[in-house]
């Protein structure tokens, strides 16, 4: 028979249960020292909560007030909080064994509820850590939604604990209030000696140079202190990498970390004006224009300006831009470039410069459980504008450099941008995308979906996929990546460049001149070409991808050019822009660059520029904008086979002129080539076309159809003719461009009857201009009504409307409406609308002579249009100009004396720059002849690489 205790026995007396107490001596040892830590965790975690609320209510001044010191205070709540997960855990289940069987059974209820609360404290406690032993995928702590939710159990949990604390214990012993009010005042003397303590910054400059704030000059950069920034805290890269890898693997091939010494091309070019500086000197001062954005850790370090310089061997000479370049960038100073930026030795996480594993692991810890002080160190809100990238990207000539001028324009990526319709402020553009793109990054910063820990979730309602912005910052640098030996880089960059333009074969002038008769747009049809006669083919190019004028930055050295060829069969008989013995380009190609001059009127060809002086022509397409290449060639009185014409853009980073100054040995100017241009060749854009000959029946030619629509070809047509133009060329194009818009506008679009108020305007014919917007007001769908003000307002000014001027000004500055907000736009920023309305008022005022404060009332009014300019553009000449009358009629002559003498300095030295122009065009007649206002390119020259034919060849065709 089973046993039985003796308790089971019939009438056997119960044994007495032994006491256990609640809490044992070991055990009340273990609360104390659980006591001790809820104390000092207490009063660590109102100090940051104190901060965090500061920074809440602080939030419009997007500044940070987490210094080194709080890191210290949250590297320490970290490891309290650490400390006391295993003894809560011990004593929790040590003590619901001893008390979980009591009679008060409220106690224990709650105590439970306490137990579990706890928990939830030390397991967000944890996740928040980010530990990788947590970071499982179904956690999703990487999504800040899931994240927030678990700081705010964090934060909200340990509220509820001290509530729950309490009811547990008025359930049991009694409180011992006067402990809790002695701790209370304990907690309080810590907090403010942390407060105190606040203050506490760790970061050491160096000694600045001698020269103070001088010693960045001629570049507008500056540190914050005026002194040096040590080298290693520039060159921080594979701290960033742990938690950047992906955003570092792009940054490594980029441009930007190849931009200094380490960039063979630009060593060369740096060189030269080192050495040419210190022989004119007698020290390297000028070469810092080039430092501020080139050689950063060299300049701010200090180790720049030794003439001595290792530019190959020094520990700063291989760097770059690098990631704390850019990211310790604390203030855009001004929109001029040049530099013009501060940058402050950032503060780190505490043991982020230790050397130590360990150290280091729980540096990177810190950085992972409080990334928002990191962010705010290293990526500010400006750093999303178009502003952060002007910096660099915006470039002038000073005297310290030149040696002749304060001031020459040189690359603006920034300005055009502005002032284009990608940006959603120009106000005067022929296209519009559907969204504004309002930053650089937006086209060269695209979103890459990532695994890195810094990824983010640019789509918080898209929880699958984590991005950051490509740091490769892809472009049209293709030239270091194949220095570098990287064709998959150099391949990422062509991808970029594909499509961003385009080119269409879009008619043929039989008989060969401007004047002749134009048969367009050609395809699917195409005329039959007559053996013997010459023909002029109209090709266009037109930028599509471009937020600025293609091709901009080195205007002076990326080499682009339009390659043609006229074949049939395998027979060559028409040839534009093929390439030389050592690659070079046929230099009697159309160029989509600019060719620069000294003041001697040689080419500058070798990236020297401390001799940049003017352009002889520029051949840039604005963003959204068309250009006309005019070819001809006469079809072979012999030719029986159809003729196949192909016209490719081409695109390489440098010419075969300067990778021989790079690469050779003490290269001049004009001498034999030695060195072949191996740099890749990227045809950005191309275009096909095959003409049957005349009573040829036995082909059947067939074309497709353009995939462009009618009306844009006719009307991008028509752009690159106006904007000729504007070039100063003969009134016979803009003619023609009118002729286009004319089809345009027969076609049923309202760009065609604008863009002819565009061409009357410029011909003084101000009715047709007001009759052609009028049209355009009430096509379906109307033109831009941005646009259309626009040029109303210039009308109106031209006939003498000055109020309905200053309403279509104003109208176009102010104005919202839900178009506006829909598509991203803003043209308050257009500079040049807000110069027309300040001359505006200006020609108002003169009209209020009889009444003195009426006048000077528009004269405030036009003052004030003018200073918003300077805001945008402090070297805008027209301004400067205009500020200088106006001041001077409203008495204020120290003021009006500092215009006169800012619009001296940005005003064009025209009487110099027609002497080396005419030197140039003298010297070199390939350069001459593109220079011309309207240029006939022959596809039949004597001597043009790869022409084989015995085609009589045309003569090189001069406008008048």
């Amino acid at each position: 028979m089973p046993e039985t205790t003796p308790s089971a026995t019939p009438g056997a007396t119960p044994l007495k249960r032994k006491y256990v107490r609640a809490i044992g001596p070991k055990l009340r040892v273990l609360l104390l020292f659980i006591f001790g830590l809820v104390a000092v965790l207490a009063a660590n975690s109102v100090y940051l909560s104190a901060i965090t609320i500061l920074e809440w209510v602080k939030a419009d001044s997007n500044q940070t007030y987490q210094t080194w010191f709080y890191m210290v205070m949250f590297g320490t709540h970290l490891a309290l909080g650490l400390l006391l997960v295993l003894p809560v855990i011990i004593f929790g289940i040590l003590h619901i064994r001893n008390a979980h069987d009591r009679p008060n059974r409220r106690a224990v209820k709650v105590g439970y509820l306490l137990f579990a609360t706890s928990l939830v404290v030390l397991i967000t406690g944890l996740l928040l850590t980010r530990l990788d032993v947590f970071q499982f995928k179904n956690l999703g702590l990487k999504n800040p939604q899931v994240r927030s939710l678990a700081y705010w159990a964090h934060v909200i949990t340990p509220l509820a604990a001290v509530w729950l604390y309490i009811l547990h214990r008025l359930a049991g012993p009694r409180i011992q209030w006067q402990l809790g009010l002695r701790w209370t005042a304990a907690v309080g003397i810590i907090v403010l000696g942390m407060v105190w303590l606040h203050s506490a910054h760790p970061k050491r400059n160096p000694r600045g140079s001698v020269e103070g704030k001088k010693y960045f000059e001629p570049s507008l950069a500056r540190t914050a202190t005026g002194n040096f920034i040590p080298a290693r805290t520039l060159m921080m890269d594979a701290y960033c990498l742990k938690c950047h890898e992906d955003a570092y693997n792009g940054w490594f091939h980029s441009a930007h970390h190849f931009s200094s010494f380490n960039n063979q091309p630009y060593l060369f070019s740096v060189r030269e004006t080192r050495r040419v500086a210190l022989k004119r000197d007698g020290n390297v001062k000028a070469a810092r224009w080039c430092a501020g954005c080139h050689d950063v850790v060299p300049f701010f370090s200090g180790a720049f300006d030794d003439p001595n310089y290792d530019d190959v061997r020094h520990p700063t000479a291989q760097a770059g831009i690098t990631c704390t370049s850019c990211h310790a960038i604390t203030h855009v100073n001004s929109p001029r470039g040049n530099g013009d930026y501060t940058i402050d030795e950032p503060i780190h996480y505490p043991f982020a410069y230790s050397t130590d594993p360990f150290l280091q692991y729980l540096n990177q810890q810190l950085v992972k459980a409080k990334p928002e002080f990191h962010k705010k160190t290293f990526l500010k809100p400006f750093m999303r504008t178009p502003e952060f990238c002007s910096t660099c990207h915006k470039v002038s000539l000073p005297q310290d450099l030149n040696k002749y001028k304060e001031f020459l324009r040189g690359q603006n990526h920034y300005d055009t941008y502005l002032l284009s319709g990608v940006s959603g402020h120009g106000a005067r553009s022929f296209y519009y995308p559907e969204k504004a793109v309002p930053n650089c990054a937006g086209c060269h910063m695209p979103l890459k979906e990532s695994r890195d820990f810094g990824a983010n979730f640019f789509n918080p309602t898209n929880s699958s996929g984590r991005f950051i912005h490509d740091h490769l910052f892809p472009a049209a640098n293709t030239g270091v990546a194949h220095l570098r030996g990287r064709p998959e880089i150099v391949r990422r960059h062509q991808d970029f460049l594909k499509d961003a333009l385009r080119v269409d074969i879009f008619g043929v002038k039989e008989g060969g001149t401007i004047d002749s008769p134009l048969t367009a747009p050609l395809r699917p049809a195409v005329p039959a070409l007559k053996r013997g006669q010459s023909y002029l083919l109209e090709i266009v190019l037109r930028t599509l991808k471009v937020g600025h004028p293609f091709t901009q930055g080195t205007v002076d050295s990326n080499e682009v050019w339009v390659d043609a060829k006229v074949s049939s069969g395998i027979r060559v008989i028409g040839r534009s822009g093929a390439l030389g013995p050592h690659n070079e380009v046929d230099s009697w190609a159309h160029f989509v660059n600019v060719y620069m001059l000294d003041r001697n009127g040689h080419r500058v060809d070798r990236r020297n520029p401390q001799d940049i002086f003017t352009p002889l022509y520029n051949h840039q397409i604005p963003p959204g904008a068309g250009q006309v290449v005019h070819y001809s060639f006469i079809v072979p009185e012999n030719q029986a086979e159809p003729v196949t014409i192909e016209v490719n853009l081409q695109y390489r980073k440098f010419d075969a002129i300067y990778m021989n100054y790079v690469f050779g040995t003490n290269y001049t100017a004009g001498a034999p080539l030695r060195i072949t241009n191996d740099l890749p060749i990227t045809t950005i854009a191309s275009d096909r076309i095959t003409f049957p000959i005349e009573r040829d029946v036995k082909s059947e030619i067939r074309n497709p159809k353009s995939e462009i629509p009618e009306w844009q070809r006719w009307n991008d047509y028509g752009i690159g003719l106006l904007l000729e133009g504007d070039k100063g060329s003969e009134k016979g194009e803009l003619i023609q461009a009118a002729q286009a818009f004319e089809q345009v506008e027969k076609l049923g679009r309202a760009d065609g009857p604008l863009n002819l108020a565009r061409v009357y305007y410029k011909e003084g014919r101000l009715d047709d201009a007001v009759a052609a917007l009028q049209r355009a007001a009430k096509s379906n769908p109307p033109a831009p009504r941005w646009t259309i003000a626009w040029f109303a307002g210039l009308v109106n000014k031209q006939n003498g409307f000055l109020d309905q001027a200053i309403r279509e000004f104003r109208s176009i500055l102010e104005d919202r409406y839900p178009e506006l907000d829909q598509r991203g736009f803003d043209f308050s920023m257009d500079y040049e609308v807000i110069n027309e309305l300040g001359q505006t008022y200006f020609e108002r005022a003169k009209l209020e002579r009889d009444d003195p404060a009426r006048q000077r009332e528009f004269l405030l009014k036009a003052v004030e249009q003018f200073q918003r300019t300077l805001e945008l553009d402090p070297e805008n000449l027209a301004a400067h100009f205009n500020l200088a009358q106006l001041l001077t009629r409203l008495g204020d002559e120290p003021k009006a004396a500092f215009h006169r003498r800012e619009h001296e300095k940005y005003l064009p030295d025209y009487n110099a720059a027609d002497r080396a122009i005419a030197a140039a065009r003298r010297a070199n007649p390939a350069a001459d002849h593109a220079a011309q206002a309207t240029v006939i390119y022959p596809l039949q020259r004597d001597g043009a690489p790869e022409l084989t034919s015995a085609s009589p060849a045309p003569k090189v065709v001069r406008a008048k």
